[in-house]
């Protein structure tokens, strides 16, 4: 993709050079495999990369150059909704508190989705690990591909920010000053935010069934938040939803193959 799109985009060139690093610090890992740390570097390197696999999906959309499909979303929400609920639903019903507590969870999704392979690593589960991680990959590749392919700003581009006492809290000062630095321009339909962390919470239930139910929460205020706070349109959270499921429910009526080697 990068290669087909560098003439239109040129900085899309340097996708490539990311790449080939990637795979170079991939050899060396692998290389290096019998020292301790970097043998535990290996099991959550992928989920270290995301960070600059992310940053790729700019480069490819040309940093919004790319022609956007928000109108066809927006229109599905007003004809799923009868209105447009990531614009107007914080704007009928604002709420300091809900505010607060929302940006918060929506903050929550980048410790979460390590925790059921930190917490397999803990109890020395090496295969549950990297099968949270091969999960939690899968769902991410799944958006990133769609997001190259059909690319939706999202209300963030589309819609004028929220102001006032709705955005006067530490929460969603943190949030905008994340997505400020880390934003990709295409990245909204479906919603990864949504789609990993529901694969998060199925994961960390095979490590910890209480672990599991703690992350319930979060998780759900995350989705919903994604919303309310303007970050995903609602068509954005259901459609990840629906790929989180899709994702756990392929793990897990293959998780029963390997039954025998992850409890041992």
């Amino acid at each position: 993709m990068a290669v087909v799109r560098s003439a239109a985009y040129p900085a899309a060139r340097w996708v490539l050079l990311s790449n080939a690093l990637m795979l170079v610090l991939g050899w060396l890992v692998l290389r290096a495999h019998s020292i301790r740390w970097v043998a535990a570097l290996r099991e959550v390197l992928p989920l270290l990369l995301l960070s600059v696999l992310y940053s790729q999906i700019d480069l490819l959309n040309g940093s919004g150059s790319a022609p956007s499909r928000d109108a066809l979303i927006r229109g599905w929400e007003r004809a799923a909704f009868g209105m447009e609920p990531s614009r107007d639903w914080w704007r009928a019903h604002p709420s300091t508190f809900w505010s607060t507590t929302l940006h918060a969870a929506y903050l929550t999704f980048y410790p979460m989705i390590f925790v059921p392979v930190i917490g397999a690593l803990l109890r020395r589960k090496y295969l549950t690990a990297r099968l949270a991680v091969t999960w939690l990959m899968a769902t991410f590749m799944l958006c990133y591909v769609v997001f190259v392919l059909v690319p939706v700003g999202g209300p963030y581009y589309e819609y004028p920010r929220p102001d006032g006492v709705f955005v006067a809290n530490w929460a969603a000062r943190l949030v905008y000053r994340v997505v400020g630095v880390g934003s990709a321009y295409g990245a909204a339909f479906p919603s990864s935010h949504v789609a990993a962390a529901v694969v998060a919470v199925g994961a960390t239930f095979i490590v910890s069934r209480r672990l599991g139910i703690f992350l319930a929460l979060p998780a759900i205020l995350l989705t919903i938040g994604t919303v309310y706070c303007q970050m995903h349109y609602a068509m954005d959270a259901l459609s990840g939803l629906a790929v989180g499921v899709l994702v756990l429910a392929a793990g897990f009526a293959t998780r029963a193959r390997m039954e025998p080697r992850l409890s041992s």
